[in-house]
C-alpha cells in the first residue's frame, strides 16, 4: 500500500502560491499542486474559473461561520470532501440493483486511469458547492 503513495510525483505535493482577488483585496494562497488541480476540476464542474470558485467558497464560509481563520486549510479539506463525494457517487453507481448480482466489483483502482501519470476522478452527480456543504 505504501508503495503507491511514496511513488507519487513530487510535483503533486509541491506547493504553489497564487494570487486571488477576494472582495477587491488581492491575497496570496499557497496550496499543493494537486489541491490546485482538484479546485480547477471543481470550478470546471461549476462552469466558472478557479478564482471565481475560490471567491464563492470564501463568501459562503464567511457567511456561514462569520470568519475564515485558515482559508488554505479550508480549501484543502474542501478538495478532499469533493473527492470523497466523487468516490461515494462512484460506489453508488457500481452497486447492483436489488436481487441482482454485481457485474463489477468495486475496487479503488477503478478510480484512477493512468493518463500521463495523472489520476482521472469521476464527476459527482450533484453540484460541487452542494457537495462541500454536506
Amino acid at each position: 500500500m505504501c508503495e503507491y503513495f511514496v511513488k507519487a510525483d513530487p510535483i503533486q505535493y509541491e506547493q504553489r502560491t497564487r494570487s486571488v482577488r477576494i472582495r477587491g483585496m488581492l491575497t496570496s494562497i499557497r496550496l499543493e499542486n494537486m489541491v490546485w488541480d482538484v479546485l480547477a476540476e471543481m470550478a470546471e464542474d461549476e462552469g466558472c474559473t478557479t478564482n471565481a470558485l475560490i471567491c464563492t467558497l470564501h463568501d459562503e464560509i464567511l457567511q456561514h461561520r462569520g470568519e475564515v481563520p485558515n482559508f488554505a486549510s479550508f480549501l484543502r479539506i474542501t478538495s478532499l470532501r469533493y473527492l470523497r463525494r466523487c468516490l461515494i457517487n462512484l460506489e453508488r453507481h457500481y452497486q447492483p440493483a436489488d436481487g441482482q448480482e454485481s457485474a463489477a466489483v468495486f475496487q479503488p483502482s477503478v478510480l484512477t486511469s493512468r493518463t500521463n501519470d495523472k489520476a482521472v476522478s469521476p464527476r459527482p452527480h450533484s453540484s460541487v458547492l452542494a457537495a462541500v456543504k454536506t
